[in-house]
């Protein structure tokens, strides 16, 4: 007996190849040179002509490309690499923070093709009009996409507390929203669009953690801190956000670091945003609440005591909060993004000093500082690239 006549053999056939094409994908994929179906075969344990027909399949989904064929030194069927494909799954990555509404289309290649950004004081605003407003970026940007290419799903990216499950913001402080349901204000117009909500901190880190969809960045074990009017976080091991059990974890802008410091709009007092928060930054410097951070280093640059001060003070908070974050999870680096990002230059000598006077293991492992992108909207590109790598991970529920 076959074990078909009850349909089993057949749902058995069918999740052993949704199985190996997946890990023909991410094989593929994760590879820092592109690799042939004979490298993929031996990387896999699959057999040879098992790799070439499920190599086929994915090269006609247009999930995998196939490159010039490689002659040189060869003898016989020349080696044809292959790499992800740009030509038809792209994912829609979605932000809002408290100074821009960010929609941003990026390939499985990792590279942006599409994009809008705009600026504007979200702080006190109405959630729905903010979130109507961009669904109309949005709908602009899909409009404009070339017919052959899908859409596998679409990411919004907030700057605040977020039920994971739900798509649920539960409190964003800096925006002064509270259980807002992002998802529904997003309906209309992303249609049949899977959207999935997380935090502004955790998919900017993503955009680090990753070089594209399914590719390691250089950096993958590092506690990310990215400043705005706010403080975001997250901790990332071995490439994957450390979410928690509520996916709550790394709101480093929230540490305290001095408990009679200044009141923050948490409710809490001397929390590390309170004093390294861009509009802090800003009034230290003599500067309005809508400069730049930018309009900072020309203030430092021109050695103005007041903004010195400010960045002195900013140092030495985060030193102290990032302290406190390498004694509980051990990891070895520290990305800044956003303001912190532009403003590192200035500040990571005197935070290097803070940690090495208070992380007890600095003598055998000094944790690096890494001076990120600085690209307000890379939250954007990790909404973008997390919906990818659903692809890349199973990429026979997109193949048709």
């Amino acid at each position: 007996m076959n074990g078909t006549a009850d349909g089993r053999g057949n749902a058995s056939q069918a999740s052993l190849r949704e199985v190996n094409l997946a890990l023909i994908a991410t094989t593929a994929f994760a590879a820092p040179e592109p690799r042939s179906r004979a490298e993929l075969a031996q990387r896999t344990a699959l057999s040879r002509a098992t790799v070439s027909r499920l190599v086929d399949e994915l090269v006609r989904g247009e999930v995998l490309a196939e490159q010039e064929r490689s002659t040189a030194g060869a003898r016989g069927r020349p080696a044809v690499p292959l790499v992800p494909s740009p030509a038809r799954f792209v994912a829609l990555g979605l932000q809002v923070n408290t100074s821009r509404l960010t929609a941003r289309v990026v390939d499985l290649t990792g590279a942006t093709v599409a994009q809008h950004s705009q600026a504007g004081d979200l702080v006190g605003s109405d959630p729905a009009e903010v979130l109507g407003e961009l669904g109309s970026i949005a709908s602009r940007l899909m409009a404009r996409l070339p017919r052959h290419q899908r859409l596998a799903g679409a990411g919004l990216a907030l700057p605040g507390i977020v039920s994971t499950p739900s798509g649920r913001l539960l409190r964003a402080p800096n925006l002064g929203w509270a259980e807002v349901d992002a998802a529904e204000h997003l309906r209309t117009a992303l249609g049949p669009v899977r959207l999935q909500v997380g935090n502004e901190a955790d998919l900017a880190a993503l955009s680090v953690a990753r070089a594209r969809p399914g590719v390691p960045g250089a950096n993958r074990d590092f506690i990310y801190v990215s400043g705005e009017i706010g403080i975001g976080g997250a901790a990332v091991r071995d490439g994957a956000v450390l979410r928690g059990s509520h996916g709550w974890a790394g709101e480093i802008g929230h540490v305290c670091v001095d408990p009679n410091g200044p009141a923050c709009r948490c409710g809490a007092n001397g929390c590390l945003e309170s004093f390294a928060g861009r509009r802090v930054l800003l009034a230290g410097a003599g500067l309005p609440p809508d400069g730049s951070p930018h309009d900072v280093l020309a203030r430092a640059g021109a050695g103005d005591p007041g903004t010195l001060a400010a960045l002195e003070r900013a140092a030495d908070a985060l030193g102290t909060a990032v302290s406190s974050a390498v004694h509980l999870l051990d990891l070895p680096a520290v990305v800044l993004g956003g303001d912190l990002a532009v403003i590192g230059p200035l500040i990571r000598d005197r935070v290097e000093g803070v940690l090495a006077r208070r992380v007890i293991s600095n003598p055998w492992a000094a944790v690096d500082i890494v001076i990120g992108s600085g690209d307000p909207s890379d939250a954007a590109t990790g909404a973008a690239l997390a919906e990818l790598e659903r692809v890349v991970a199973n990429p026979a529920a997109y193949l048709s």
